[in-house]
C-alpha cells in the first residue's frame, strides 16, 4: 500500500512539475520572442492569445516527441479543444455540410424568404494554408449570413503539409465554379458572387479571381462581382518590407512564421528558411524587375515612420531559386501578375492591420489595382493585429476593433 502511495505521489508530483514547467516556459517566451507596440489593441489578451498559442505548439511538440503523431496534427486537434469555439443551433439559419464537386463545405442561409434572389459569398479561411477550418469560421460566416442576407458558402479546402499547392487553389477554383454553374439551385443571383477570405484565404481569393478572369471567354455564366481579401498573403519575394520588419515580432504572425507557412504551402522544405528571410532565394536581376510592383518606395510614407531600414541583397543561390521558382507564378504571389491580368479583376475590398506583417502586401496590392482602373474599398484597422477579424465576437477576447472590421465588411456587401 505504501508503494503504491508513493507512485502514486510521485506521478501526481511529476505531473504538476511538467506543468509548472510548461507554464514557466510559455511565460518567459511570450514576454521574451514578441512584442506589443504603443498603440495595439488590447495587449493583455492578446498576450494571452498569442500563450496559449505558445502553449499548444509545445505541447504538440512534446506529444510528436513521444510518438502521438506529426505536430502539426497534434496541434491542429489541440486547437480544436482549446480554442475552437461551439454554437449553439441557429433558429435564423439553414445550415448545410454539402460537397461542391467533391469539395467539402458549409452552406448558411436565412430561413426567412427572400423577395427575390440572394448575394452569394464564398468564403476560404485563413490559417497558413496548414491550420484552420470551417468550424474556426463558423461565427463569422453565420454573422455575415445574417446582416447581409447572403448564401454564405464555407469551404474546406484542404490542407499542407499532406497537400501542396495548387490542392488548395483547385479546391477554392472548384467550389466557386460549381456556385457560379448552380446559383440558381441555391437562390443565388448568379450576378451577385462574391469571393471572399482572410490571410492565406486573401490569398487564395486573389487566386481564384485571377483564374476566372483568365478563363472568361469560356465561361457561360456572369464574371465574379468582387473580391474581399482580409490582411491577404500575396508574395514570397520580399521579407523586408516596412510591415515585415516593424512587425516581425508582433502576435499572432511573426515573420519568420509566415515563411514558414510559404514553404509548407510551397514544398515543405524549410531548409530554404533562410535563404528566403534574407532574400538569396531569387536572382537579383528577377527581384528587380519585380521592384517595380515590391518595393518600399511605393508604400505611402505614414506607414514607414515606425521605422525601415532598406535591404540590399547582391547575391542568390541557384538551387535554392530552382526549388522556390513556383512561388513566382501569379497564382502563389497575385502581386506578381501582369497588368494585363490585374486589370481584369473584379472590384475589391482590402482590409489591412497596422501591426500585421502583411500590411504592405495589402498596401501593394491596393495600388496596382487603381493603377489598373479597378476599384478599391479599402479599411485599415489603426490598432489591428494579424488576426484580430476572428476575435469580433469571442467572449472575453472579443476585440472592439475586429467587431468594427467585420461591420465594415458587412456594409461593403451589402452595398453591392
Amino acid at each position: 500500500m505504501d508503494l503504491m502511495l508513493w507512485t502514486l505521489a510521485m506521478t501526481v508530483a511529476l505531473v504538476v512539475g511538467l506543468f509548472v514547467l510548461l507554464v514557466s516556459g510559455v511565460i518567459y517566451s511570450v514576454f521574451t520572442d514578441s512584442v506589443l507596440p504603443p498603440g495595439i489593441q488590447g495587449p493583455g489578451k492578446l498576450r494571452l492569445i498569442h500563450g496559449m498559442n505558445v502553449a499548444i505548439g509545445t505541447l504538440g511538440n512534446i506529444a510528436h516527441n513521444l510518438g502521438f503523431g506529426p505536430q502539426i496534427t497534434v496541434i491542429r486537434y489541440l486547437r480544436t479543444k482549446v480554442l475552437g469555439t461551439k454554437h449553439k443551433e441557429e433558429a435564423r439559419l439553414i445550415i448545410q455540410d454539402l460537397q461542391f464537386d467533391g469539395v467539402p463545405v458549409r452552406v448558411y442561409q436565412l430561413r426567412s424568404a427572400s423577395a427575390g434572389k440572394r448575394r452569394g459569398i464564398l468564403f476560404f479561411h485563413g490559417g497558413g494554408w496548414v491550420f484552420g477550418s470551417i468550424n474556426d469560421y463558423e461565427c463569422l460566416c453565420r454573422y455575415i449570413a445574417k446582416e447581409t442576407d447572403s448564401v454564405v458558402v464555407s469551404v474546406e479546402y484542404r490542407l499542407a503539409p499532406e497537400h501542396r499547392y495548387p490542392t488548395q487553389l483547385e479546391d477554392c477554383l472548384n467550389a466557386t465554379l460549381h456556385l457560379l454553374k448552380t446559383a440558381d439551385d441555391y437562390g443565388v443571383d448568379s450576378t451577385k458572387i462574391v469571393v471572399s477570405g482572410d490571410s492565406a484565404g486573401g490569398n487564395l481569393t486573389a487566386a481564384v479571381c485571377l483564374r476566372i478572369t483568365a478563363m472568361k471567354e469560356s465561361l457561360e455564366f456572369p464574371p465574379l462581382c468582387a473580391q474581399v481579401m482580409i490582411y491577404p498573403a500575396l508574395q514570397m519575394v520580399d521579407f523586408n518590407l516596412p510591415s515585415y520588419q516593424q512587425n516581425q515580432y508582433v502576435p499572432l504572425l511573426f515573420r519568420t512564421r509566415m515563411i514558414f507557412f510559404y514553404l509548407q504551402y510551397l514544398n515543405g522544405d524549410m531548409s530554404l528558411a533562410e535563404d528566403v528571410l534574407s532574400g538569396h532565394h531569387l536572382p537579383v536581376e528577377l527581384k528587380n524587375n519585380y521592384r517595380k510592383w515590391i518595393k518600399a518606395d511605393l508604400i505611402p510614407s505614414e506607414f514607414k515612420v515606425r521605422g525601415h531600414k532598406p535591404s540590399l541583397v547582391l547575391m542568390h543561390d541557384d538551387d535554392v531559386y530552382d526549388l522556390v521558382k513556383p512561388s513566382l507564378e501569379p497564382t502563389f504571389s497575385p502581386l506578381l501578375a501582369s497588368d494585363a491580368a490585374i486589370g481584369r479583376l473584379p472590384p475589391a475590398y482590402i482590409l489591412t492591420c497596422e501591426f500585421d506583417v502583411l500590411r504592405d502586401d495589402g498596401l501593394l496590392f491596393k495600388k496596382r489595382l487603381e493603377d489598373n482602373g479597378v476599384p478599391v474599398s479599402w479599411y485599415h484597422v489603426q490598432d489591428g493585429f494579424h488576426g484580430i477579424v476572428s476575435f469580433f465576437d469571442n467572449g472575453y477576447l472579443t476585440f472592439p476593433s475586429g467587431k468594427q472590421a467585420v461591420d465594415n465588411i458587412v456594409t461593403f456587401l451589402k452595398d453591392i
